[in-house]
């Protein structure tokens, strides 16, 4: 059953992020992945307009002829799929690019709201830490990979690829994009993947809330550079509250083991924030 409660809170981190990115300390981290978000956006953008008349042309002659009648809807829903292969395309590419400075951004804004440092390292140390960031980066590639080239193969088949496809689609790419963003804060503390992946969807219509919204967002010009610091301002406050706790010494326990938790977690009533001199952030 969703709970109206998680659908508020995802709508509460998203506004959290934008209104962090702003503060004091936290800018210098933003403006990088801005810039890399107007180069790669240029470029995808050009490939996109260049090419999309041949794609969605390709596309709709796997519409049979006794479904002619419906052509204006399944060319809506055509160039929809095209647009969202091309939005997975673009965040790929920025989670590789913009991953350092992500990781770092997420670190600084748990320090603002909590008082306490991740750790002490200078930039020497965070350069030797990029190989750990980009494998994270593989690791969500192959999670996401299996699931995309099947929902494009599902997209064949006439009418469902072309109505139900596109709607499945955009649930997973909200999926995914809660899963980008809340990993950079989970990845500062080393807690696996699987242990992130499976807190986050205890707390599905939350993280499909959060991820929704970032995912629009990316399709409006000029929004859409400055999204991903905002959606990893948004996920490293819903780390802090909803995780953060539950999950570090947890997983601090068991990695000195060897052994991964998998428990889960369950969600916090409050939607208060605290930074580090006790002000509660709405």
């Amino acid at each position: 059953m969703i709970n109206p409660q998680e659908i508020k809170s995802g709508f509460h981190y998203f506004v959290m992020g934008w209104h962090f990115i702003t503060q004091k300390g936290l800018r210098r981290f933003v403006i990088m992945p801005i810039l890399f978000n107007i180069v790669l956006l240029s470029a995808l953008l050009w490939l996109l307009v260049s090419q999309i008349s041949s794609m969605i042309d390709w596309m709709m002659t796997f519409v049979p002829d006794w479904l002619g009648f419906l052509s204006v809807i399944l060319l809506v829903f055509s160039i929809g799929m095209i647009l969202l292969l091309f939005y997975f395309m673009f965040t790929t590419l920025s989670g590789f690019i913009a991953a350092p400075f992500n990781g770092l951004l997420a670190e600084k804004l748990e320090k603002m709201l909590t008082g306490e440092s991740i750790n002490d390292d200078n930039w020497l140390d965070v350069m030797k830490d990029i190989p750990r960031m980009l494998r994270r980066e593989w690791q969500k590639l192959w999670y996401s990979l299996p699931k995309i080239i099947g929902l494009f193969l599902l997209s064949f088949i006439p009418v469902v690829g072309q109505t139900i496809v596109p709607v499945l689609t955009f649930l997973f790419t909200a999926w995914m994009m809660a899963i980008q963003y809340c990993d950079y804060p989970f990845d500062n503390h080393k807690i696996s993947f699987n242990v992130m992946k499976n807190a986050l969807g205890e707390q599905r219509p939350q993280s499909l809330t959060f991820g929704g919204l970032v995912t629009c967002c990316t399709f409006l010009p000029v929004v859409n550079l400055v999204i991903i610091p905002v959606a990893v301002c948004g996920a490293t406050v819903m780390w802090v509250e909803n995780y953060r706790d539950r999950l570090r010494f947890d997983m601090n326990f068991n990695y000195r083991r060897g052994n991964p938790s998998t428990n889960m977690v369950t969600r916090s009533n409050s939607t208060d924030i605290r930074t580090n001199n006790n002000q509660i952030v709405k």
